[in-house]
């Protein structure tokens, strides 16, 4: 995942870049051809609010950021293929993200609309919900979000909610908690829908929508709840006796979102629905708990079902008490909310069960037109517009003559004007007037431009389409070129973007796949999905410059307290400069697997300084002027016992490192594996004749080996142990076949895997009763998965007699101890007695 260009690496970006890193010099050495690029996600607020305050151009701001990261990243020892490097910001790419927007504009999937929208008040702009947390604060700034009516630009993500949804199942290299917060976002319900129509006579000629999942509490309705913003909230269609104080309530101010969803505030309309079954009349509030861009934007209150309905009810005078409320499933509580037997005054529906009722309500809705089965999704429609200077501008044209009009694609890019009318927060392009007109691209009338902004997630929604083809100036990418490289095999970073960024992402390769701007084999097996695999990780911020991780804007208020147990109050550049880019590459992969919290602790690093030198010493020890043997001189069975364990624990090592990088990505076992393999290594030349050919050549094997295997975490140690242990000037072609003479580490390839290192001729057995430990003893291997012998084996232990009883029965009534069973575990890796 791209970073925003602060000007300074924070150690998020440091295990992030090294991961990948990692994974893509693997994949090399592993014989793949592999893409790794890099780029900026360089447009909004960070970078307008500091040149803001530093009274530069965001322009100038951002660019002289990105040369600064550029640097840090290379001193990283990260290898980015930088060719690719792309910039967010940069005309050359925020064109085609224009041409994107009218893509979907074309496919009818853009639209403007007046809208209740989340505004914040620190930096003056709209958000998108999924912009705002649960404690009803900006994500940007901190700040409490208020609820404001704007005309804004949407994009109709809802067309896409079920294939969303539904092709989760086919993100199988994704992280369980990360499918299930995408599940929860798009929030599918299945209910009905049902119509309340006017009971008076008004200009207002709509019946008033309503959705439920639970559609057996429709005799229970008491009351019609609709939002401060539903249509119908208009002087046009209120009785004239109730207009001011209903248009007073709903037009007040609302600071917090989340507050409002559980308020009991509300005023009665004076006007009434009628029910679509029965006939009564119901009165209509409105509520501050309706949200008006949530499903209809209007609910049916059920008291005697539901406990926020129970409790706006009783606030507002609707009833008096629960003994008021309509109680039509049993059994009768207080406040029954779950599924049961429909009450005897219920009419024909009595007797009923929830589901037998909830069909036949549905039916008989049908019949008379005023209501139907329904299937709804939390996910509401994508607001992208922003009302800020720093992003890509909307490409289109407001024609008092012909309304909206998109700019020609021809016209494109449309630039962002000269940021000499950036003073203050809230700056937006409407305040260029010389900018703002413009002729209309129809009539070619005066007209003026689209003065907002996008959201900065349309930009980095598709940024890893570009990389495959990224100096294409004809389109934003060649559709079949790109479609060699899509699905993304690995994508790498922060799991703060399980929501926003990945669910956009989804979005928009699926409508370019589906408009045929995408092809390929892969993304037709996986229906349009970007990502393949997904590693994410936990990343916090650093108290000391907090920062929100989706978009780099400095908040108002830190949640986080100050603590390097969270690895964030540390420069990570102090610590390349102090102990090595390897060494810093090394510790914070080995400290946690890349999806649990890190605790940095700066002073164990030494601990990884130590091992480099260490192996630097024993690769000192084993340099000699010849190629590095890539096969070891002798069968594994012919070897000596010492010879032949550490051929072994080089292949056990190998195959867990294989497993390490191509699944599991549990570096920090990896690593400890290769530690153990140095110490290995290091016992076996102690031990050994320094005169023996054979077992020299044999430790040159493994070093080699390790060396390899070490590379992708530690490049620069790596090529430095290489060119120790490879001193031949000869090439690989004038080389003997089981030499490696290269230059490179990461030429040399991946080490080959020997399964016959692998067998062994006895494994250890532990042996429990009652499962407790008792003894272990070493098992013959061509006896594992004969239970009978193994167990015959265990009883032949001098242990046995002390903790097993003579005999096996199967009397219950015997009072002598007995072994009622045995349990032999993985073919008898493990063997529990268990004794009566």
């Amino acid at each position: 995942m791209f970073p925003y260009p602060s000007g300074k690496l924070h150690m998020g970006h440091v295990r992030v870049y090294t991961i990948s890193d990692t994974l893509a010099r693997y994949r090399r050495m592993a014989g793949y051809q592999v893409l790794h690029p890099m780029g900026w996600d360089a447009f909004g607020l960070p970078a307008e609010n500091a040149a803001i305050e530093r009274q530069v151009d965001p322009a100038q701001w951002t660019a002289s950021n990105i040369r600064e990261m550029r640097e840090q990243l290379k001193q990283l020892l990260t290898e980015f293929d930088w060719d690719r490097e792309v910039t967010t910001c940069a005309p050359d790419y925020y064109r085609w993200t224009q041409h994107l927007f009218l893509q979907l504009h074309r496919a009818g999937l853009v639209y403007r609309k007046e809208a209740m929208v989340n505004w914040d008040p620190v930096d003056k702009t709209v958000l998108a919900n999924e912009q705002v947390d649960a404690e009803g604060r900006s994500w940007r700034s901190g700040a409490k979000v208020e609820r404001r009516q704007l005309r804004q630009w949407f994009i109709r993500i809802t067309d896409y909610a079920k294939d969303l949804l539904d092709d989760i199942a086919l993100l199988e290299g994704w992280p369980e908690r990360v499918k299930q917060m995408q599940s929860n976002w798009i929030g599918q319900s299945t209910g009905a829908e049902f119509d309340f129509r006017l009971q008076e006579t008004t200009e207002y000629v709509e019946a008033i929508r309503v959705f439920t999942s639970r559609p057996d509490t429709l005799l229970g309705v008491q009351f019609i709840a609709i939002a401060p913003e539903h249509p119908l909230v208009d002087r046009r269609y209120l009785p004239k006796d109730t207009a001011d104080a209903v248009l007073a309530f709903a037009n007040a101010k609302e600071s917090l979102q989340r507050d409002a969803m559980a308020s009991k505030e509300g005023v009665a309309t004076g006007l009434h629905v009628v029910h679509p079954l029965t006939g009564a009349p119901l009165p209509i509030y409105v509520a501050r708990y309706v949200l008006g861009d949530y499903s209809t934007g209007a609910v049916m209150g059920v008291p005697a079902h539901d406990r926020r309905d129970a409790q706006f009810a009783m606030e507002n005078g609707i009833i008096r008490g629960m003994h008021e409320a309509r109680a039509v499933v049993q059994p009768r509580d207080d406040i029954y909310t779950g599924e049961g037997i429909l009450a005897s005054h219920c009419g024909i529906y009595a007797g009923m069960t929830s589901k037998e009722a909830a069909a036949a309500i549905v039916r008989d809705a049908e019949r008379k037109s005023a209501g139907r089965w329904k299937t709804q999704y939390r996910l509401r429609d994508w607001l992208i517009s922003r009302q800020r200077y720093w992003g890509a501008p909307i490409p289109m044209v407001h024609c008092p003559v012909c309304d909206v009009v998109p700019v020609p694609e021809q016209d494109l890019p449309v630039l962002l004007p000269s940021a000499d009318q950036l003073h203050t927060k809230g700056a937006s392009l409407a305040a260029d007037e010389t900018w703002r007109h413009t002729t209309c691209p129809k009539c070619n009338g005066p007209a003026q431009r689209d003065t907002d902004t996008m959201d900065t997630f349309v930009d980095s929604s598709w940024y890893f389409l570009r990389f495959p083809d990224a100096h294409n100036t004809e389109r934003p990418f060649d559709g079949d070129r790109v479609g060699q490289h899509v699905p993304v095999d690995i994508y790498v970073g922060g799991v703060e973007h399980a929501i926003l960024h990945l669910l956009y992402s989804r979005f928009l390769t699926k409508f370019l796949w589906r408009q045929g701007m995408l092809r390929g084999s892969r993304l037709e097996a996986m229906h349009g999905e970007p990502f393949q695999r997904l590693l994410t990780q936990l990343d916090l911020t650093d108290p000391a410059r907090p920062v929100i991780r989706a978009t780099g804007q400095t908040p108002t208020i830190s949640y986080e307290k100050m603590s390097k147990s969270k690895y964030n109050g540390v420069d990570p550049q102090a610590v390349i400069e102090r102990y090595g880019a390897d060494c810093t590459r090394l510790h914070i992969l080995y400290k946690a697997p890349p999806t649990e919290v890190l605790e940095w602790e700066e002073h164990s690093i030494v601990g990884m300084q130590r091992w480099l030198l260490r192996l630097h010493r024993l690769a000192g020890q084993l340099a000699q002027p010849a190629p590095v043997p890539q096969h070891a001189p002798m069968q594994p069975a012919s070897m000596p016992p010492t010879a032949r364990g550490l051929y072994r624990q080089v292949h056990e090592t190998l195959s867990e490192m294989t497993t390490t990088f191509e699944s599991s990505f549990v570096f920090n076992t990896a690593i400890s594996h290769l530690i153990k393999l140095s110490h290995g290594l290091s016992g076996f030349l102690t031990a050994m004749d320094p005169q023996c050919a054979s077992s020299m050549h044999l430790a040159r094997y493994a070093m080699g080996c390790l060396v390899r295997m070490l590379a992708p975490f530690a490049p620069a140690m790596g090529e430095e142990l290489w060119s120790m242990l490879d001193t031949s000037p000869s090439s690989p072609a004038t080389s003997s076949p089981d030499m490696a003479a290269t230059s490179s580490v990461f030429a040399a390839g991946w080490p080959q895997l020997d399964p016959s290192a692998l067998q062994v001729d006895t494994i250890m057995c532990v042996v429990q009763v009652n499962g407790k430990l008792r003894w272990r003893f070493s098992l013959p291997a061509d006896l594992l998965g004969n239970a009978e012998a193994v167990e015959a084996q265990a009883r032949a232990c001098p242990e046995s007699a002390r903790y097993l009883p003579a005999s096996t029965v199967h009397d219950a009534t015997t009072a002598s101890p007995q072994v009622r069973r045995v349990i032999v575990v993985r073919g008898g890796h493990l063997l529990n007695f268990i004794v009566n």
